[in-house]
């Protein structure tokens, strides 16, 4: 964990990361020091039951959509802003 990030609630989940490339992501973001959002620790639990949130995500934020891709990462980095959860 960095700076202002807080720790999981379910640190069975945080804890226990599976092969996959959520966890690979995760590593390189605690080595660099840099934030990251925790649902990735859920992705790399349970890869196989995770997978498909994490190709829907993309093809939601990628796809082709009446607004642009920059338009829905701005959005999405908006309401985050508002939640109060990095993006």
């Amino acid at each position: 964990m960095t700076g202002s990030m807080k720790p999981m609630l379910l640190s069975e989940v945080e804890h226990n990361p599976q092969p996959s490339p959520h966890t690979d992501l995760i590593r390189r973001m605690q080595t660099s020091g840099a934030e990251y959002p925790q649902i990735w620790h859920l992705f790399a639990f349970r890869p196989a039951a995770t997978d498909h949130l994490s190709k829907f995500t993309q093809e939601i934020m990628r796809g082709e959509a009446p607004l642009s891709a920059g338009i829905r990462e701005l959005i999405a980095a908006f309401t985050s802003y508002h939640n109060d959860c990095p993006f």
